[in-house]
């Protein structure tokens, strides 16, 4: 007999970030998961009832990634390959790389996972550093792509 009881989604709490099979680490925020599909509007000679709708091109907007600062280095090491001497060491060329964000539930099983293409990092960002606080010390990665697929 079925169960007439939904699913309840996954608490979105963990998220692993891999590039290239290599785990940069857990974060507890990514944002950037979207994408849009531009629309030309054609007019066309006699028809005055509409326009026609056209799809364009799809855009991606940059994932980010934030997290507590960590005793793994990973990720600034990553983002150090594709900037600075990194990036005059390789030729001034940028090696873009395939990834991935798995989204896990609560026993660290995954649940859901989003593919991106030709990935590489253009922005991280330390924590704020203020004796007079409690914060966590939060880094932030943004990293630009090609698209993704899920699965």
């Amino acid at each position: 007999m079925a169960s007439s009881r939904t699913v309840d989604p996954p608490f979105a709490g963990k998220f692993v970030f891999t590039v290239d099979g290599m785990t940069i680490g857990a974060f507890t925020e990514v944002s950037g998961l979207s994408v849009q599909i531009d629309v030309e509007d054609l007019a066309e000679g006699g028809q005055n009832q509409y326009t026609h709708k056209l799809p364009g091109r799809m855009k991606w907007p940059n994932l980010v990634l934030k997290r507590g600062i960590t005793d793994t280095d990973n990720l600034f090491a990553w983002f150090q390959k594709s900037s600075g001497d990194g990036f005059t060491g390789a030729g001034n060329k940028i090696e873009p790389k395939n990834g991935a964000v798995t989204l896990m539930d609560a026993a660290g099983k995954p649940v859901r996972t989003w593919k991106f293409a030709d990935a590489y990092p253009v922005k991280w960002t330390g924590p704020k550093l203020a004796a007079a606080t409690r914060d966590l010390a939060v880094e932030e990665l943004e990293v630009c792509h090609c698209g993704f697929q899920s699965s």
